[in-house]
């Protein structure tokens, strides 16, 4: 990524164009390293490097969906995972892209994000109306956890401002404050099971609870799309759970630049395939990448080429 020495400015312009052609330089946003993003991310550069000639990818700890698609916007070689819901305010420049559209091209379809409401016993929350009053993080500025956050406590007839003390902290960091007492409870989007919550969760003396509300998804859907299902976390997933907790999710997606070339889009959605069980080795929400989930019903965001032609090749039908 050396194409910001000065003087070079013509060459910016066409290398965001060819955008892989002349070089194979690629970062993957990502998200905390609490989370799932990162640790998926990192799967897929070290296959990518290893099994794309030429390509060097490298996986960046970012504060997750929107800042991933913010640095996408920049022209810059990147790919990231995304929640669809900020994805499709990125690409209508809606929101937290309100005047600044992004044009994204999905390069496949990922997996469920769950989202989750965390507390502990002894908070005295026990359902959504409880979190009045409490003091709550609603996840990291540049995350689509806040987006999705935001949503829910609208859906469940609360104000995020007026009706709760809130933070704007990371899943780790959100552990963490929940285990000194300085948050009774925060929101976290992500795949299962999450590293940090599985942390909060098997900390002596402490009983994880989460809250159900997927109740809040037909409001959801109403008012942004058909984004949202109502969905579970089994109740085996995380230490502690007394049963399945109810909930929103959304899926994650992979997203591109519309002006990556063919080919680049091509050898990573075919590579992250062919090398999948590498992928799951490191995080098994891997073993979600699969040929018969992507269907343009699943995104918001056009595919890029290069995907279709790889998935044609697969006989999978897109559309």
């Amino acid at each position: 990524m050396n194409v910001t020495k000065p003087g070079i400015g013509s060459l910016i312009a066409g290398f965001a164009l060819s955008f892989g052609v002349s070089a194979q330089n690629i970062s993957i946003a990502t998200g905390g390293t609490g989370g799932v993003y990162y640790p998926l991310g990192g799967g897929m550069a070290a296959v990518l490097s290893k099994h794309v000639p030429g390509m060097q990818a490298t996986a960046e700890v970012t504060g997750g969906s929107v800042d991933n698609l913010k640095l996408i916007g920049s022209g810059k070689p990147y790919i990231g995972l995304a929640m669809t819901d900020a994805s499709l305010d990125a690409y209508r420049g809606e929101d937290k892209f309100k005047g600044n559209k992004v044009p994204l091209r999905t390069l496949m379809i990922l997996y469920p994000n769950r989202m989750h409401v965390v507390t502990i016993e002894g908070r005295g929350i026990n359902k959504m109306a409880d979190l009045k009053g409490k003091r709550v993080s609603t996840g990291s500025p540049g995350s689509a956890t806040e987006v999705m956050a935001f949503r829910v406590i609208e859906a469940a007839g609360l104000d995020k401002d007026s009706d709760m003390k809130r933070e704007r902290l990371g899943v780790a960091e959100s552990v963490n404050a929940v285990k000194d007492a300085k948050i009774d409870a925060f929101f976290w989007v992500g795949g299962l099971p999450t590293a940090a919550v599985t942390d909060l969760a098997n900390t002596p003396g402490t009983k994880l609870k989460l809250i159900d509300h997927a109740d809040a998804v037909a409001a959801m859907n109403k008012k942004y799309g058909d984004l949202y299902v109502q969905d579970t976390i089994p109740k085996d997933t995380y230490k502690g759970m007394d049963a399945d907790n109810k909930q929103a999710t959304v899926m994650n997606i992979l997203v591109a630049h519309e002006n990556m070339d063919e080919k680049t889009a091509y050898n990573i959605v075919k590579t992250i395939f062919d090398k999948r069980d590498d992928v799951i080795a490191v995080h098994k929400e891997a073993v979600n990448f699969k040929l018969e989930n992507q269907k343009a019903a699943a995104s918001p965001i056009p595919f890029h080429p290069g995907a279709l032609k790889y998935f044609a090749e697969k006989g999978a039908k897109v559309n």
